[in-house]
C-alpha cells in the first residue's frame, strides 16, 4: 500500500523524504510536489524504474519523461553540449517553469525512451523537489497523471489517479504555478554558428519573455514547421514535474 506524507507538518517531512529516498533507491515511484504541477518521479539511471514510471502514466516510450536536475552543474553532467543561449535562459529562469530539450551526453548508461539522442532538462523552484534530487541525483520525472486527464496540481489528484502504482507521495500543498513547464527545443543551436530554439509547448514561462532573451532566434509555434517530432518526445510536469 502506498505512503503518504503531509510534507507542510514536520513531524511528517523527515520521514517522509527518508521513504522517498529509500523508494527511487529500489527503482520505485515517488509523487513528488513542484512549482508547477505534481510529478511522479524515478531514477532517471534505473531504466527499469523509467519504464515503471512510463508504465504507470500509460504512456509509451515515445514519450520519455524529462529530468529534474538540482543545479547547472548536474545539467552539465546530462548535455552533450551547453550553448550559449541555454546558459543565458538558466541565468534568467532557473530555478523555475522553463525545461530545455538539448542533446544528450553520449556516454550516460541510461535509458529514458525514445529520445532521439536528446534529453528535456528542469531545476523545478521547490525545496522539497530539490532537496530530493540532491540526494538521490537526476530524476526522471513526468506530471503525475494518466495519460489524456489534467496535470495534479494537488497530491490528492496525483493519488485518485496513480493509487498503488507510485509508492510514497509527498504533499506539498498546492501546486504554486498550477500550469506545466514552458519547453523549448534548442538542439538547432548545436553543432553550428546559427540556429533557432523552437517552442514545443507554451507553459509557465511567457513567450514574450523568452523573446526578450532570446530575441529573433527564437521560432514562435506559428512559425514552426513540420521538420521532426521533437515535441512528442517529452511530457514535463512541471516533470516536472
Amino acid at each position: 500500500m502506498a505512503l503518504e506524507f503531509d510534507c507542510r507538518d514536520e513531524s511528517q517531512l523527515l520521514p517522509g523524504m527518508r521513504q522517498a529516498r529509500q523508494a527511487i533507491a529500489r527503482g520505485a515511484l515517488v509523487v513528488i510536489p513542484t512549482d508547477t504541477v505534481y510529478g511522479v518521479a524515478a531514477d532517471a539511471f534505473n531504466s527499469i524504474a523509467v519504464q515503471r514510471l512510463l508504465d504507470a502514466k500509460g504512456r509509451t516510450r515515445q514519450s520519455p519523461p524529462p529530468v529534474l536536475v538540482a543545479g547547472v552543474s548536474m545539467v552539465r553532467a546530462l548535455v552533450a553540449e551547453l550553448p550559449k543561449a541555454a546558459v543565458d535562459l538558466i541565468d534568467k529562469f532557473w530555478p523555475g517553469g522553463l525545461t530545455l530539450v538539448l542533446p544528450a551526453q553520449p556516454s550516460l548508461n541510461w535509458d529514458l525512451g525514445e529520445t532521439r539522442g536528446t534529453v528535456a532538462v528542469r531545476m523545478p523552484d521547490h525545496r522539497l523537489a530539490l532537496e530530493l534530487i540532491e540526494e538521490t541525483g537526476p530524476l526522471a520525472v513526468s506530471s503525475a497523471n494518466l495519460t489524456g486527464e489534467p496535470a495534479a496540481t494537488a497530491c490528492a489528484d496525483a493519488r485518485e489517479m496513480l493509487g498503488d502504482r507510485v509508492d510514497v507521495y509527498l504533499d506539498g500543498g498546492p501546486a504554486e504555478i498550477g500550469t506545466s513547464s514552458t519547453i523549448l527545443d534548442l538542439t538547432g543551436l548545436v553543432g553550428r554558428g546559427e540556429g533557432t530554439v523552437r517552442v514545443l509547448r507554451e507553459g509557465a514561462i511567457a513567450l514574450e519573455r523568452l523573446r526578450d532573451v532570446l530575441g529573433e532566434i527564437l521560432q514562435l509555434p506559428e512559425e514552426t514547421t513540420p521538420a521532426d517530432d521533437t515535441a512528442g518526445t517529452v511530457d514535463e510536469p512541471g516533470p516536472s514535474a
